[in-house]
């Protein structure tokens, strides 16, 4: 049944009391040269089932290549206070997690606040590393990957680029190692990386979830599974509208 905001209401809630927070220390892994949080070694991976509530970014002040980190309009401060106010609704007071970026950071505001408590810092979760490009050019170049698979975005990559198939299984291991249901805001790409992952697909873009739309998996025996995709419009990482 839709939701006041438009939205598609949550799965049901499930209760996980007494999951610890999860505490991760920042470090790098070698070849991609970006820093991520480690999890402790003694987090259990692949054993227990956690539910990942994925949420995109609510409108940023300027799209992908305009702004080196933008945060929110208008526009996207309201979508961000009415996703929030959706996922309090729907769900128990869980860890949240969040894009370094600052449009994510905004985006996780209002549910901070209404839970009362800090969204943590997930490095594995931002924005698809750019090329070294000039702004046009990078343009230019995110629309021709986007309609192809990771193996044509990786191969299409001008020198000096980032692996960007380990970015993707970096984003993958990291999510798939999370013990406990949460709630993490991300970007269009990542949440894409997740849901195709879930659905075995290769495609880069297997969907286009919405600003401040809400896209659920679960991670379980080493995989992730999809459990709802969220809302989607027309729109990519390349515009604001």
């Amino acid at each position: 049944m839709p939701l006041p905001n438009g939205s598609a209401e949550l799965p049901a809630r499930r209760s996980r009391g007494g999951l610890p927070e999860l505490e991760a220390a920042s470090g790098v892994r070698k070849g991609l040269n970006l820093a991520y949080p480690l999890l402790p070694e003694n987090v259990p991976s692949g054993d227990s089932m956690a539910r990942l509530h994925l949420i995109r970014h609510a409108r940023p002040a300027a799209g992908w290549g305009e702004h080196a980190d933008p945060g929110l309009d208008v526009t996207g401060q309201r979508q961000a206070e009415e996703a929030s106010r959706t996922l309090a609704r729907a769900l128990e007071r869980v860890p949240i997690y969040t894009s370094p970026l600052r449009r994510c950071r905004e985006t996780a505001r209002p549910l901070e606040r209404l839970w009362l408590r800090s969204a943590a810092v997930f490095e594995p979760v931002a924005e698809l590393p750019s090329p070294p490009l000039p702004l046009q050019a990078r343009q230019q170049w995110l629309r021709q990957v986007m309609s192809g698979t990771w193996r044509d975005l990786n191969d299409l990559a001008p020198a000096g680029s980032p692996d960007y198939l380990a970015w993707r299984q970096t984003l993958l291991d990291s999510l798939e190692r999370l013990p406990h249901d949460c709630v993490v805001f991300s970007h269009f790409i990542a949440i894409n990386v997740a849901v195709g992952a879930a659905l075995s697909r290769e495609d880069v873009v297997c969907f286009r979830p919405d600003y401040a739309s809400i896209t659920c998996v679960e991670a379980e025996n080493g995989g992730l599974r999809l459990v709802d995709l969220g809302r989607q419009a027309d729109t990519t990482i390349l515009a604001r509208g």
